[in-house]
């Protein structure tokens, strides 16, 4: 598809082509990923941003701009945007990892925890996370005492709630198994 001189791989090519033919579609979200991943940061910031004027909650384009704040190191941003997305879907792995490393560096320790285990909840087998939470968990232990909640418990006490309810369905769906 793409010839032996262009610079850019074939699918971002390929997804370049359909946003152009269409600019108000979905698109822009594969095509800002695709340009994220070869270091093209600034441009995939741009599209998101273009992309989610126009669909402002499909949750795909938040998760991709995220992605591209996070390559920057503008975790406060990725924060800001991921927290409702975490709310309404507490199961986009993508999302809890990308707000859990975010507030991990920002200092929200048990924002970063909640997360961390949110992962482990749909995801068990994720040694990284198991890793992060137990060394949490040990600096928490060996300080004398529980996490510092950050400046947002009730965010945090929902997402637990959350947790707990999830567990319980779980746990109904195996009875009637």
């Amino acid at each position: 598809m793409a010839t032996g001189t262009s610079k850019y791989p074939p699918l971002l090519l390929k997804y370049l082509k359909m946003f152009q033919d269409d600019p108000k579609s979905r698109i822009f979200a594969p095509l800002a990923e695709s340009y994220r991943k070869i270091g093209l940061t600034e441009q995939a910031i741009e599209i998101c941003l273009e992309g989610l004027a126009i669909h402002p909650d499909f949750i795909g384009g938040k998760v991709a701009l995220a992605r591209a704040y996070h390559d920057k190191k503008m975790n406060v941003q990725v924060r800001d945007l991921l927290m409702p997305v975490i709310d309404q879907i507490p199961d986009n792995l993508m999302a809890q990892k990308l707000l859990a490393d975010s507030c991990l560096v920002l200092g929200y320790v048990q924002e970063a925890l909640a997360s961390y285990k949110m992962i482990l909840y749909f995801n068990p087998a994720d040694q990284e996370a198991a890793g992060v939470v137990q060394e949490l968990e040990t600096k928490a232990y060996e300080a004398g005492g529980l996490v510092k909640a950050g400046p947002s418990p009730a965010k945090l006490r929902k997402l637990m709630r959350l947790q707990k309810m999830l567990a319980r369905v779980q746990q109904l769906r195996g009875q009637t198994l």
